[in-house]
């Protein structure tokens, strides 16, 4: 009885480990007892993941990276910015898997470039003007705004604020942030650059428009979660909030996409795959981001993608 006993124990661990080599994918992986449940459905993940580019993007494409490589330790995710352009020019040229844009890939690439990416739309993004907050602007209308950021209004007092002289805060012709705030809020038209306080770290140019009382920039709304150092501005009586955003009465956002050259590798795939998912979907908008799927009718409709 004995023996018989020990052989079904010893049957039954061979049968075991049999199983978890499979699962691993061969038998140069080895997993703990807990990795060995977690790998029973799926084949262990493993490998890196490199993007660059949308300053606006970039809090949520570092908190998604944190959170999967926790759930996947042997996966490396390294998120970093640089603007728009920049990531879709790495991405093209091969040198990072992910390309995080603001824009369509057609609007920093040419066409042979941009036929070569993929689009995964991940989230939506709301920008919104900012200012000091003792200036006491909390709303422009569109035409006003667009004269600040052209340079033809100069002095607050213009606008019914202060009699202060209007310092703009602005971002590099790199920047899909720019591009996005140009189309949407500007209406085209293309901002006055200062090149002094040109910067595309949302972090510096909050602390900028909170350090000088004519000061004027915009950010994306992720960037004010949280933080009250700067007053966000409405246009046209209609506040930048994710509900004005959802029903389409605020008209200053756009699709955030991860681009990558053809299709992606399983490792990049799957990241992708777990920041449009259920699981991560909830910290989209705790952070200040949107979810397409919340996107009105009207809201869609207003941003199409563009025709090829």
């Amino acid at each position: 009885m004995k023996i018989s006993r020990i052989g079904a124990i010893f049957g039954a661990g061979l049968l075991s480990m049999s199983l978890l080599t499979g699962c691993a994918g061969g038998g140069n992986q080895t997993a703990s007892g807990t990795d060995a449940e977690s790998s029973a459905a799926t084949p262990t993940l493993s490998g890196t993941v490199t993007g660059s580019g949308s300053s606006a993007l970039l809090p949520l494409a570092k908190a998604a990276a944190e959170a999967f490589m926790q759930d996947n330790p042997n996966v490396t995710v390294t998120m970093n910015g640089g603007g728009s352009g920049e990531g879709l020019k790495q991405v093209a040229a091969g040198s990072v898997n992910i390309g995080n844009s603001d824009v369509f890939a057609g609007e920093k690439l040419d066409a042979t470039q941009a036929a070569d990416l993929v689009d995964h739309k991940v989230c939506t993004i709301t920008m919104a003007p900012v200012v000091n907050k003792d200036l006491g602007v909390t709303n422009l209308t569109t035409t006003q705004l667009t004269d600040v950021f052209t340079g033809k209004i100069t002095n607050w007092k213009e606008v019914g604020g202060p009699d202060e002289k209007i310092v703009l805060v602005t971002r590099p012709s790199s920047s899909g942030t720019r591009a996005l705030f140009k189309t949407w809020a500007l209406g085209g038209a293309e901002e006055a650059s200062n090149q002094s306080l040109e910067t595309d770290d949302s972090g510096t140019l909050l602390q900028t428009v909170s350090q000088n009382k004519g000061a004027i920039g915009y950010v994306a709304l992720s960037y004010l979660v949280g933080k009250d150092e700067v007053q966000p501005v409405a246009i046209d009586g209609v506040k930048p909030t994710l509900e004005n955003t959802y029903s389409g009465k605020y008209k200053v956002w756009g699709y955030e996409h991860m681009y990558t050259k053809g299709d992606p590798e399983a490792v990049t795939k799957a990241f992708l795959d777990y920041m449009m998912g259920d699981k991560f979907a909830a910290d989209l908008e705790k952070m200040g981001y949107g979810v397409s799927s919340k996107m009105s009718a009207q809201a869609a409709a207003s941003h199409p993608d563009p025709v090829d």
